[in-house]
């Protein structure tokens, strides 16, 4: 389909694209959800008595008003756990790094690729951490109270969904698509 221009009207056509633009604030958004996610002292939660994080399981008898806490870097499920999300989440950092210097050097379109297959790679490895998580979780611990999982188990999956929608947009070819401001 041919574009016709009439004389005396300018065109331009930007080198990064609004959907670059889009994917660098999801990877952004990706990165800052995961170390949310990997700080969190909220994993599982069970009625203001039991709490689980990736580093650490904690308890209050319900006698006592003093918390007791141990590692949780004991068993290899939570090892694993913990070095896939990280894993993903240095994928992430290392995307965001090449996507902002290849925006600010002016390389854009030949690291277009590259940030997308490393951030498909972080949603893997993310993904396989996410579910790992609750089956050994439900399988080996046996908490007599109802229990949920929590608010950093959710800023996993934001970080994961984001760089999700982040590797899209890279993926996409910013040739096919016009821009004219």
């Amino acid at each position: 389909m041919a574009s016709s221009v009439n004389e005396g009207e300018e065109v331009r056509v930007s080198a990064l694209t609004p959907l670059q633009l889009v994917g660098l604030v999801c990877v952004f958004l990706a990165l800052c959800l995961d170390l949310g996610a990997v700080l969190s002292p909220a994993w599982v939660t069970a009625d203001n008595q039991y709490y689980l994080s990736l580093s650490e399981s904690c308890w209050k008898p319900v006698t006592s008003d003093t918390w007791q806490c141990h590692t949780t870097l004991e068993t290899d499920w939570q090892i694993a756990t913990l070095a896939l999300l990280l894993g993903g989440a240095a994928l992430i950092l290392f995307s965001f790094l090449v996507a902002l210097v290849s925006v600010c050097v002016g390389s854009r379109s030949r690291c277009y690729k590259p940030i997308a297959i490393m951030l498909f790679a972080a949603v893997v490895l993310q993904v396989c951490s996410l579910i790992l998580f609750p089956v050994k979780f439900i399988e080996t611990v046996s908490l007599r109270i109802y229990h949920e999982f929590n608010w950093g188990y959710g800023l996993a999956w934001g970080g994961t969904i984001f760089s999700f929608g982040g590797a899209i947009l890279y993926s996409l070819n910013p040739k096919n698509y016009e821009y004219y401001y």
